[in-house]
């Protein structure tokens, strides 16, 4: 069992940049891929970005690359997403979800625990 709390949200104007945190609780963090979503106002759930247990492996989703950057740090328990030049289509409440299998996926269904989600909102 993991449970998962997101920070780090919050109001931006376009341009900005925000960091989001993921932090977990448990001694097994190193054993999950993680992966962050974003739920856009009337859109359902989409990938945005995975890292594999290691962190030696990343994926994006296309809008993203470039300006967002995961990353974890193990010893705290805790994945990061590093989000530069936001834009207002990236206004979304933003979810941490954790996978126990070693493939980084991107699919919703394949995640097993989530976060309460974070809001961030970019102003034009």
């Amino acid at each position: 069992q993991v449970q998962l709390v997101e920070s780090g949200g919050g109001l931006v104007q376009a341009g900005g940049s925000l960091r989001l945190s993921c932090a977990a609780s448990g001694r097994t963090f190193s054993s999950y891929t993680m992966g962050w979503f974003r739920r856009a106002p009337g859109k359902k759930r989409d990938f945005v970005a995975a890292i594999s247990r290691s962190g030696g492996t990343t994926y994006y989703t296309d809008s993203v690359k470039g300006r967002f950057t995961i990353s974890r740090d193990n010893a705290k328990n805790t994945v990061y997403l590093q989000m530069y030049s936001l834009q207002p289509e990236d206004t979304a409440v933003y979810y941490c979800a954790a996978d126990h299998t070693i493939v980084v996926h991107t699919t919703e269904i394949s995640y097993d625990y989530w976060g309460q989600g974070t809001q961030v909102t970019v102003s034009s």
